[in-house]
């Protein structure tokens, strides 16, 4: 029998594996169990699954399998949902923490309790670039909507591509997106957001998450991502609201730095038999 626990943070739902203790699931079966489990109709359900584990180098370890079986380096939702179980369960205390992730050691400060608890991460610093998909329009992509697009390139934890859009609701997503996805700039693939600057101090955003290979209702890093780029473009302040499909997160970049604060929920525990 395996205890899991299932928690989202705005919408971007995680079954949680908790290894503090020991192995649960074998390495070597991870990917299965994330593709197995993340099944919505015939698992728990849910875009990735998170493991809890000590740490040598930090308060807590974290990784992430997703449904398509590969293992993320990072992510901004689930680090939060995470974060808020290890408080729950006393693996960390209210106030600053560090998680371990692929991507690196992060920062983490926990105020509030419960429902009412806010992680904010201190997601480094970033850099990104900007190119166009493709500038000719040479007939590399099948699906003529996205020829000559300009995106901009950018890691923060993970890689994703920004497009800024006129009309967020008019996107075909599921046509526009993948053939960014996979296209060969990115050699590990890449998430895609499409974003809509309502003032200086929000933005709207749609995000395909590589992984899941589908829309979410909210990606961290792509929030953080986006938020940086508008602001480095001269299109926001250093403070950002991030309106995503599951709710909002706060973004504010500081000396270089960009943090990421937000809400996480535990939706129900339970046991696999």
């Amino acid at each position: 029998m395996i205890q899991f626990s299932k928690l989202h943070g705005n919408g971007n739902d995680f079954i949680l594996i908790d290894e503090c203790s020991g192995t649960v699931v074998a390495d070597d079966t991870k990917a299965d169990f994330a593709e197995k489990y993340c099944d919505r109709r015939f698992g728990i359900g849910g875009d990735g699954v998170l493991f809890i584990s000590k740490s040598v180098s930090s308060d807590v370890k974290m990784r992430l399998f997703q449904p398509d079986r590969s293992e993320a380096e990072m992510c901004g939702n689930g680090i939060r949902c995470l974060v808020k179980y290890a408080l729950e369960v006393g693996y960390l205390s209210s106030g600053t923490a560090t998680v371990e992730t692929m991507a690196g050691i992060l920062p983490v400060n926990v105020k509030g309790q419960g429902d009412e608890m806010l992680v904010k991460v201190n997601m480094g610093k970033t850099l990104f670039d900007r190119k166009d998909i493709p500038v000719k329009g040479d007939g590399e992509f099948i699906n003529e909507m996205i020829q000559g697009i300009q995106v901009s390139v950018i890691n923060t934890g993970v890689p994703h591509a920004v497009i800024f859009v006129d009309d967020l609701e008019g996107v075909d997503i599921d046509t526009m997106a993948p053939p960014i996805r996979y296209h060969n700039i990115f050699p590990k693939g890449t998430n895609v957001n499409f974003v809509n600057v309502a003032d200086e101090g929000h933005i709207n955003i749609r995000t395909y998450e590589r992984g899941v290979e589908g829309e979410t209702l909210s990606c961290g890093t792509g929030s953080v991502a986006s938020a940086v780029i508008a602001h480095h473009l001269g299109l926001t302040g250093s403070e950002v609201t991030v309106n995503t499909l599951g709710g909002i997160l706060n973004i504010t970049m500081e000396e270089g730095y960009a943090f990421m604060e937000g809400t996480a929920e535990t939706v129900f525990i339970g046991n696999l038999l």
